[in-house]
């Protein structure tokens, strides 16, 4: 920056305060390895390298920011960014960094205004000076705050980045070696459990989920859908939670070597939820939806089935063809027990009596084959899940 403090001070105080840059240096160093728990070891190897590199460039890019103010401390300020990105990986926060700035500035301006006041340099300039020192500090603690920042979001996309090889891994179909997924859970930082459950939701609400769901969740994105593994037995309550008012499905609690089948499961409930196929209110339970979810994946093959099997209301009005569907398959379901089917369907027993009538007239012997029957069922149940919700 060109605007700060210094842009007041002579250019010639540059040439008072250089001498004093190798003394003050040292002293710096000194205090901050006896004032800074953190820092009080040798500095020896990088770290000391990079703790004196920061003290020496400090002191010299002031100095040269009051002898030419326009040039601006940009060029200087990696070394900063540098230390603020080395603190994030030693594992520390910025507290010591921050401790070891207000010291290098207190020992400074003890220094510099000794040798400004042996030279007679003007009170209102020392005071220029000392505004100079403390908002010059606190440019190098902003630099340090913007590299721990940029190193951390380095670090959160490095472990998403393997925590999405895990969670690909450990769905793989066939399964993946053991060591190999022991080595990744490693590597991403995840207690493998001995069992979970997968959940599938929408990408885009993926963010929002993983953030309710505890810490032991494996969450990451997986071939266009939101999964997030839980672990071990599946804790409904908090699914639940997690998914309020979204599409979601949840698989199976299994052993890991069976996650990829539960996926499969997860997986396809969501689609077949999204699809209509499904009414769902909430969190789904795959495994109580099997029948249905057999029927979305056949595709083709299950509106084949429906249109052979339902062709004989095919010239009803749509009315009418509703509620000759709706009849047939009650009476799969009761075994043509009238008074059940009434039940069932909240109609008055004459009214199931008549409807049954005009079943048989409909469908004829098919009604008493029991593969015609089963047959009616998976493609009334077939119509049903395509029907709009």
């Amino acid at each position: 920056m060109v605007s700060g403090p210094w842009r007041d001070l002579p250019p010639e105080l540059a040439d008072v305060i250089e001498p004093e840059l190798p003394a003050a240096t040292e002293e710096i160093l000194a205090t901050i390895a006896r004032e800074v728990p953190e820092y009080a070891r040798p500095l020896e190897g990088s770290f000391g390298a990079g703790i004196r590199t920061g003290v020496s460039e400090a002191l010299r890019q002031f100095v040269a920011l009051i002898r030419d103010p326009e040039a601006g401390r940009d060029p200087g300020r990696d070394v900063y960014v540098g230390l603020g990105r080395g603190e994030l990986r030693e594992g520390r926060t910025l507290d010591s960094l921050q401790a070891a700035y207000r010291i290098g500035a207190r020992v400074a301006w003890r220094r510099i205004s000794g040798a400004a006041r042996r030279h007679r340099v003007d009170p209102g300039q020392l005071a220029v000076l000392a505004e100079a020192i403390f908002a010059y500090i606190d440019e190098l603690s902003a630099d340090s705050v913007e590299g721990y920042a940029q190193a951390q979001r380095e670090q959160e996309g490095e472990r998403q980045r393997r925590r999405r090889e895990l969670l690909a891994l450990l769905l793989r179909d066939p399964p993946a070696e053991e060591a190999e997924v022991r080595a990744a859970a490693q590597a991403a930082g995840w207690r493998l459990p001995r069992s979970a459950a997968p959940l599938a939701v929408a990408e885009a609400d993926l963010t929002r989920v993983g953030r309710r769901l505890s810490t032991d969740a494996l969450v990451a994105p997986l071939g266009g859908i939101g999964c997030a593994l839980v672990a071990g037995a599946s804790r409904r309550g908090e699914l639940q939670r997690a998914t309020q008012h979204l599409h979601a499905a949840v698989g199976p609690t299994v052993p890991r070597e069976e996650l990829a089948s539960a996926w499969a499961l997860a997986s396809t409930a969501l689609r077949a939820v999204e699809a209509g196929a499904i009414q769902a209110d909430g969190l789904l339970d795959a495994e109580e939806h099997l029948p249905e979810l057999l029927l979305f994946q056949s595709g083709g093959v299950a509106e084949r089935l429906a249109e052979r099997r339902l062709a004989p209301l095919a010239e009803l009005t749509p009315a009418a063809r509703g509620r000759m569907e709706e009849t047939a398959l009650a009476f799969v379901q009761h075994g043509g027990n009238a008074a059940a089917m009434a039940r069932a369907l909240h109609l008055h027993p004459q009214t199931i009596r008549y409807r049954l009538t005009r079943l048989r007239e409909l469908f004829g012997e098919d009604l008493a084959d029991p593969d015609a029957r089963f047959e009616l069922e998976l493609a009334l149940r077939s119509r049903s899940a395509a029907a709009p919700g």
